[in-house]
């Protein structure tokens, strides 16, 4: 039984979808000077290829566009999400709690 190329359009989106995020955190990481622009580059490349095939066979319809867009939503959230500073939780109480 031959798979619909409907679902791997959907695949590939959601294949495409991951990478902008992660393209999004590596961004965020060069930014800071943590993390060296090829890995970057990576992520670029595998997002464009991945957002881009969908569009090759099959013109663009609603669905590509739908995915480009939560795929540039998730860049963004993944950006944001990096770039900020992370609050280091005190447990000291959870696991020394007072003798008295």
């Amino acid at each position: 039984m031959p798979v619909s190329i409907e679902f791997l359009r959907g695949v590939l989106g959601l294949i495409g979808i991951a990478c902008a995020y992660m393209m999004g955190r590596s961004a965020a990481i060069v930014r800071k000077g943590r993390q060296r622009p090829t890995r970057m580059y990576g992520w670029i490349i595998r997002t464009f290829l991945c957002l881009g095939a969908m569009a090759i066979r099959h013109p663009v319809d609603a669905s590509v566009i739908a995915i480009w867009a939560v795929a540039a939503a998730a860049f963004g959230i993944a950006f944001w999400e990096a770039s900020r500073e992370k609050k280091q939780e005190d447990l000291t109480q959870l696991i020394f709690p007072d003798k008295e």
